[in-house]
């Protein structure tokens, strides 16, 4: 029997909104190692295979998670995966960071 692992899809104008209030959330973005430290939304933490051993061990699993990618589709299948893990609201960005850097350029952050 398997659990059907669900998340929530989430608009860019509902995430800012989430940040502006200083909502508690996880944000991770698992885009390649590069492109975050181009530009990523602040706040938010690199995820990659290496990283996920230490975010199943700290991020609450109490707390809405949004994962972030290039364009809204690689997340959904992220955002299952950590739903499965026992994370009870999690949500993928519709859109990803490349529509959030077209629609809020001044809301990117960078590493350097």
């Amino acid at each position: 029997m398997t659990t059907e692992a669900s998340f929530s899809h989430l608009d860019i104008e509902t995430l800012a909104g989430w940040l502006d209030g200083d909502r508690s959330l996880t944000l991770v973005d698992i885009r390649d190692p590069q492109s975050f430290a181009q530009g990523h939304i602040p706040g938010s933490r690199h995820l990659d295979n290496a990283g996920v051993a230490a975010l199943l061990e700290e991020a609450p699993r109490d707390v809405a998670m949004v994962v972030v990618c290039y364009h809204g589709h690689s997340s959904q299948q992220a955002a299952s995966w950590l739903s499965a893990q026992g994370y009870g609201e999690v949500y993928s960005l519709d859109g990803g960071f490349t529509d959030w850097q077209h629609r809020l350029p001044s809301r990117v952050a960078s590493a350097g």
